[in-house]
């Protein structure tokens, strides 16, 4: 039996293969997995029904497999008040750096051939959508 904060076969598969320099996508319940993702991205449906699970608990238990070096986030618009930011950034490693993308910018950088894992999730709010790079083991 498996001792982890994460028991899912299949996430746990794809967290083993993410090197150095892979990202990771935790993606809202509004995101297009399939066709804002690399073809060949395992995509990992956790999208149960609205708000199960949620993005910041994923976060958490992603933490305990795997480092994170950055972290990026779609910018949003400056009268929009983001609460799942700050949930990621009281999540996330002091020594992480994050960074902000325009839309396209984003995508963009999700469909690189970095990305190897899409995690679908019910997460509800906007502009929640986190892309990780896994950090070296320290």
């Amino acid at each position: 039996m498996i001792k982890s904060d994460i028991i899912h076969p299949e996430l746990l598969c794809a967290l083993a293969k993410c090197g150095h320099k892979t990202q990771i996508l935790i993606a809202d319940s509004n995101y297009a997995f399939v066709t804002n993702a690399p073809r060949d991205a395992t995509i990992v449906y956790l999208n149960l029904s609205p708000g199960t699970v949620a993005a910041p608990l994923l976060l958490e238990k992603i933490l305990t497999c795997i480092n994170v070096e950055r972290a990026a986030l779609m910018a949003y618009p400056q009268d929009f008040i983001n609460t799942i930011e700050a949930e990621y950034l009281q999540l996330l490693p002091e020594r992480c750096s994050i960074e902000y993308l325009s839309r396209e910018d984003f995508y963009a950088e999700v469909k690189s051939d970095q990305t190897l894992l899409v995690i679908a999730t019910g997460e509800q709010r906007r502009f929640a959508n986190l892309l990780l790079t896994v950090a070296p083991v320290i």
